[in-house]
């Protein structure tokens, strides 16, 4: 095969995924909301009538109860880490549509249980705390269904963004873990107690093939499929070095390496055999392209987990799970590339910059000359592929530049041509996404992933 041969069957392959990214993110959503249709269907097909105060109220809470069980489904496959969703909507975008599901879910779960409070105590012309006495203890399956209720609620305030500032990664990760147990207790009440399902055979079969399909994905795609890689690729440490203060790369072998998959851009959920690390696994990038002999991540120490891993010692296994994420070159749509990071967010863009044919420049933002991690390599790379680093730095002010149009397109020239990966700190990601905004270059040209879920 020819040069432009390879060229010209990278380059359709590169479109067919563009393509069924696309389609993707196009049916996803509106196989949410067909499903939603669905249940609202079923509600209306056994409603004959809604009467009085009472009938209104009760009908919308069994409206918004199969709502919220509905939207529990939907939040546990978004989750289910499907390489199908993860690679071309994107685990960051997932875990945003995640995030705001669970939102409705929790609100819609709150409206169900007072408004079918309230329905049921006008029609049985009692008081509300007599009712709900009466609902929790004497209705089938509705004790565990409050419990379930209320470990939603705990999660949906401890997830909240001032909470959320305030819990380690680890702990807001393992907190999720009792969103399954929540779905299992409130399972049974929605057959037992919803008027749509009791004696509504198709109604019953329907919501257990929903609930155990979902079941099945998140146990194949986060369990099954992380123990078979661990067990196949035998992942260890090999070495731990320092590439600035407080940043670190660990290097890893193990077998089959080749069989992993992962792009330059994407990252994997590390998961170290040592003390005080092994119960957690951390999403890391790749810092450089995937080799079938080794791997690579570089991090920055931003707390206990990450600070612990400057002292692995090499023969230290690990399991990784993965590889996740869209941040890769099928998001290219245009001839020219802007790389633009901050701080440790140039490891997946160091990989990319190495991997990213075409016309590209890279500007790397720093606070100092010594926060810029693995500065020898990018030169090494822009000096053989004759691309442009730009190095911006906030000390000394000499070598700063404003993260504005203005200034982006001082470095940049034809910026309005490019399309851009940026990848940094909260802050860093979104002052630039505005700053790309008023230089002209349309939204749909600029990719960000974020990795602070």
């Amino acid at each position: 095969m020819t040069a432009t041969s390879t060229a010209t069957y990278a380059s359709r392959g590169m479109r067919h995924r563009r393509t069924r990214r696309g389609a993707v993110s196009f049916l996803a959503p509106l196989v949410i909301w067909a499903g939603a249709a669905g249940v609202l269907a079923l509600w209306w097909s056994d409603t004959t009538s809604v009467v009085g105060p009472a009938g209104w109220l009760t009908g919308a809470g069994r409206i918004t109860g199969l709502l919220a069980g509905y939207a529990c489904a939907v939040l546990l496959a978004l989750m289910a880490r499907m390489p199908l969703l993860d690679h071309t909507i994107g685990t960051d975008r997932l875990a945003r549509w995640h995030a705001l599901g669970g939102r409705c879910t929790v609100s819609l779960a709150l409206v169900h249980a007072l408004l079918v409070i309230w329905g049921y105590s006008l029609t049985s012309h009692t008081n509300v705390v007599s009712q709900t006495s009466t609902l929790v203890l004497d209705y089938p399956d509705l004790l565990k269904g409050t419990a379930g209720f209320l470990l939603f609620l705990v999660t949906g305030v401890l997830s909240a963004r001032a909470a959320r500032r305030r819990l380690s990664y680890e702990t807001w990760h393992y907190l999720h873990f009792v969103t399954y147990l929540a779905v299992f207790l409130t399972f049974g009440h929605q057959l037992s107690n919803g008027a749509d399902f009791v004696g509504n055979r198709p109604a019953q079969a329907a919501w257990y093939s929903l609930f155990l399909g979902v079941a099945a994905l998140v146990g194949w795609y986060r369990f099954a499929v992380p123990l078979r890689r661990g067990l196949r690729h035998r992942l260890h440490v090999t070495a731990v070095h320092s590439e600035a203060p407080g940043v670190v790369s660990v290097h890893l072998t193990g077998e089959h390496l080749d069989e992993l998959g992962g792009e330059p851009g994407q990252f994997l959920r590390w998961r170290f055999m040592a003390r005080g690390l092994w119960w957690t696994a951390n999403p890391y990038s790749l810092s450089a392209p995937a080799h079938p002999g080794h791997l690579r991540i570089t991090v920055k120490t931003a707390g206990g987990h990450s600070a612990a891993l400057a002292h692995l010692a090499p023969g230290t296994r690990v399991w990784a799970e993965g590889p996740y994420g869209g941040f890769t070159a099928d998001r290219r749509t245009a001839p020219k590339v802007l790389l633009l990071a901050g701080g440790v967010g140039i490891t997946p863009l160091r990989a990319l910059f190495e991997t990213l044919p075409g016309d590209v420049t890279l500007v790397y933002r720093a606070r100092r000359p010594d926060d810029l991690a693995l500065r020898g390599e990018l030169d090494a790379i822009a000096a053989h592929r004759r691309a442009t680093v730009h190095y911006v730095v906030d000390e000394p002010a000499g070598y700063s530049s404003p993260l504005t149009a203005r200034g982006l397109s001082a470095l940049v020239p034809d910026l309005a041509a490019h399309d851009v990966y940026v990848c940094g700190p909260p802050g860093m990601t979104q002052a630039a996404i505005q700053a790309l905004r008023d230089a002209g270059v349309p939204a749909r040209r600029v990719h960000h992933e974020s990795f602070a879920f």
